[in-house]
């Protein structure tokens, strides 16, 4: 019995910079972050796994970092440099249900997930 309570979304000017939280209350190993905009499938954003390694989708590689804290049980993702097209409702999942090819970026992957934190993005 997992739960996810994501925290730290807003509104920001394009170029800013968010850090999100995701609060686990139980066992966690592999984590990730997903948007979804309106109109669009959920995608995801960045994962981490048991032994820390990260996975990036492209659009991000370089603006966000994904990081775990362990002590407490919680996982980030600060996002730099954001632009329009990172507006979108962020959820945070953990454990996988299967590891099918390209897991760590893939939602039907994940077996549990919190509420989501809106992030918008202003031009």
């Amino acid at each position: 019995q997992v739960q996810l309570v994501e925290s730290g979304g807003g509104s920001v000017q394009a170029g800013g910079s968010l850090r999100l939280s995701c609060a686990a209350s139980g066992y966690t190993n592999n984590m990730g972050w997903f948007r979804q905009a309106p109109g669009k499938e959920r995608e995801g954003v960045a994962a981490i796994d048991g032994i820390l390694s990260t996975t990036y989708a492209d659009s991000v590689k370089g603006r966000f970092t994904i990081s775990k804290d362990n002590i407490k049980n919680t996982l980030y993702l600060q996002m730099n440099s954001l632009k329009a097209e990172d507006t979108a409702m962020y959820y945070c999942a953990a454990d996988i249900r299967w590891r099918i090819p390209g897991w760590q970026l893939t939602p039907s992957a994940y077996i549990t997930w919190g509420q989501g934190t809106q992030v918008t993005v202003s031009s």
